[in-house]
């Protein structure tokens, strides 16, 4: 029998019960952690440490926003999916760009745009509960 770690356990359990807004916010935390991670392997002066740790954690939050880009609704989300495959698109390259020349410009820019995506989903959804509590409140003051 194989038994998991605690925070593996409490990530395993996070994610199966989760809302698909809430998978968003949690995909977008993971990309920034990884550009993080990918950010603090410039200060490594060791080449074989230095590469591996951009390239690694670049290559993570990019499989990232292939997901996120693989989850659009084309058909349903009209302009906002296509604003979002545009930019995923261009974070993507500007990525991409840095791995290959090892510069920290683009994963900065990355981190810039991924951070507020992700804190305008972080804010929808806390309207979103705001109001569903606001609801419950009032059904239960009628009742």
């Amino acid at each position: 029998m194989s038994y998991l770690n605690p925070w593996q356990s409490y990530r395993q359990v996070s994610t199966q019960t989760a809302s698909p807004g809430h998978l968003v916010v949690m995909l977008y935390d993971g990309a920034i952690k990884f550009l993080g991670l990918a950010l603090n392997g410039f200060g490594f002066e060791d080449p074989l440490e230095f590469n591996s740790t951009i390239n690694n954690n670049v290559v993570r939050a990019q499989q990232i926003l292939t997901e996120l880009n693989s989850s659009l609704d084309m058909e349903r989300g009209g302009e906002l999916s296509t604003t979002l495959r545009k930019l995923y698109h261009y974070i993507d390259q500007r990525l991409t760009q840095s791995n290959l020349k090892k510069t920290p410009e683009g994963i900065e820019e990355s981190v810039r745009h991924l951070t507020v995506l992700r804190d305008a989903w972080r804010e929808m959804l806390s309207s979103a509960s705001n109001e569903a509590t606001a609801a419950d409140l009032s059904l239960s003051a009628c009742g």
